[in-house]
């Protein structure tokens, strides 16, 4: 990082969809490198970072439950495919030397740590990437909420919605309106009132009520997350009131 970074620690949410790159489902193994090597420069730079991994790129509960899937059943599906996620980014992130650990709110003790507050808190000061998998653990929570829940749990100056394809929070649909524009600065209320797509609503009112802002940015632009860390104004910012 070129400059000092703006925030001490920080919670990045993947979604799912940001591991597929160009694929139509799974994980793009070059887009998970790029990723990996984004979060490395931040953390070389002084920041201490937790990620959130969504599973929409391998099973999206939501869908599941549309589908004749038990919703419950479901929910705990697309929390497993969260955990393969974090194990592929944990992977990727080991390979470029930054040390990381996955915390899984599911106890699976064979391949990953289970989720203790204090523990996450702990591989943070020590300058480990902690990765939180499988939601929330908790059937009926995107893992939005669980984003929003453990930035909080941690003491995280601020959580990073890092979006696939949009630069940011707009108006209205930019798939459905052309002449969608980008909104640089909202508060949570207003955010909550317009029903815009910053993140699910139980995420957005946690944050809101504990004051924790949100900066929502495009992860396929190169190098945006430590431009974000840095200050610079892009994307959208989602502030208290």
């Amino acid at each position: 990082m070129t400059r000092k970074p703006k925030y001490k620690r920080v919670l990045l949410k993947l979604s799912g969809e940001a591991l597929m790159g160009s694929l139509r489902f799974g994980i793009d193994p070059e887009r998970l490198r790029a990723i990996a090597r984004e979060i490395g420069h931040i953390v070389a730079g002084g920041t201490e970072v937790a990620t959130v991994v969504g599973g929409g790129n391998i099973f999206r509960g939501v869908s599941g439950a549309s589908q004749g899937i038990d919703r419950a059943t479901a929910d705990y599906m697309g929390m497993l495919a969260t955990v393969m996620n974090s194990m592929a980014l944990l992977d990727a992130l080991r390979q470029i030397s930054v040390d990381a650990r996955v915390l899984s709110a599911i106890g699976m003790q064979e391949v990953c740590e289970p989720y203790v507050r204090g523990r996450a808190i702990r591989h943070l000061e020590k300058g480990r990437v902690v990765v939180f998998a499988a939601g929330t653990g908790n059937p009926f929570f995107s893992t939005d909420t669980a984003a929003a829940l453990r930035a909080l749990e941690i003491g995280a100056q601020c959580l990073l919605m890092a979006k696939k394809k949009y630069d940011g929070v707009y108006d209205s649909d930019p798939e459905t309106n052309p002449d969608a524009n980008l909104i640089e600065e909202i508060t949570h209320r207003e955010a909550l009132e317009r029903g815009l797509r910053v993140m699910d609503s139980t995420a957005l009112s946690l944050c809101m009520d504990n004051g924790l802002p949100i900066l929502v940015f495009n992860m396929s632009v190169p190098d945006n997350i430590r431009r974000v860390l840095e200050g610079e104004r892009i994307g959208t910012r989602v502030v208290c009131e």
